[in-house]
């Protein structure tokens, strides 16, 4: 009994050895043919790493150069200078375009705005200005697409259209001129003055003097009305006409400058607003 525990501890211990035997080529071969290569790879990747933000960091200089490209009249290369020298604390590379073009679009005529980087520490501003096309009040300015841009103009072209209306109107009155201008183009009349009164009264200005009172109601076909019967009216006589008010449920009446008129389908009837 006593031989055969020896022998089978020896066998034990044999076992053990044999299995750590086995082993050791085994790690010998996971730690230099599997971790070099990762530890490898992970070296090259930190020192890429490295390497780029050397280079960002040599190549994020801070902003020196303004250039302002586009054509227009109204803003100064000064002032685009006033707005990127905010910026100039950031660098070539993390300057945040966006937020420079933003801001150059809150200067006074600038509609749109297009900044680029300029190699080596510069950037590229292109300027849009806003076309004026109608006046709001007395001061104010709205482009093209019926936007007030300007509430408070120190120069104001007197021959641009004169639109007006309460605080807060200016979409819906630029809307209806926008509609207006090109039909009465078309029955060769130029118009120059929009009015939308504090009771939600609409009333035109043509470019000879003569004013069309349109009302509340039925704005649309009012408007209908005038260019189709009462504008052949205007037309012909037009030194002599005063106004013309089309707030009748069907007709108009004319005020003359001479002595008085009534034009047809308004003999009896009153106007209702």
């Amino acid at each position: 009994m006593m031989g055969s525990r020896k022998r089978n501890r020896r066998k034990a211990e044999g076992d053990q050895f044999d299995l750590f035997a086995r082993l050791k080529p085994m790690v010998t071969s996971l730690t230099e043919g599997g971790l070099r290569p990762v530890l490898g790879v992970s070296g090259l990747i930190v020192g890429l790493a490295v390497m780029a933000w050397g280079l960002a960091v040599s190549f994020d200089r801070p902003i020196g150069k303004v250039e302002v490209g586009g054509q227009f009249q109204r803003v100064t290369p000064l002032q685009v200078e006033e707005v990127v020298a905010r910026f100039r604390g950031a660098g070539f590379l993390s300057v945040n375009l966006d937020a420079l073009r933003k801001q150059l679009e809150t200067v006074p005529w600038v509609d749109r705005a297009r900044v680029e980087r300029k190699w080596p520490n510069g950037v590229r501003v292109f300027i849009t200005e806003h076309v004026a096309a109608a006046r709001w009040g007395e001061s104010g300015l709205m482009n093209t697409r019926g936007e007030l841009f300007l509430k408070d103009a120190r120069h104001i072209p007197q021959e641009l259209p004169q639109l007006v209306g309460p605080v807060g109107t200016e979409g819906q009155v630029a809307k209806l001129y926008l509609e207006s201008y090109p039909r009465l183009l078309g029955v060769g009349m130029r118009l120059s003055k929009v009015e939308l009164d504090a009771r939600g009264a609409w009333q035109l200005t043509l470019g000879n003097g003569v004013i069309v009172r349109l009302g509340r109601q039925d704005v649309p076909a009012r408007m209908e009305r005038f260019i189709a019967v009462a504008s052949p009216v205007v037309a012909a006589r037009a030194a002599e006409v005063s106004y013309v008010d089309l707030r009748y449920s069907n007709g108009f009446s004319v005020g003359w400058i001479a002595p008085a008129r009534v034009a047809r389908g308004a003999e009896d009837a009153r106007p209702d607003g």
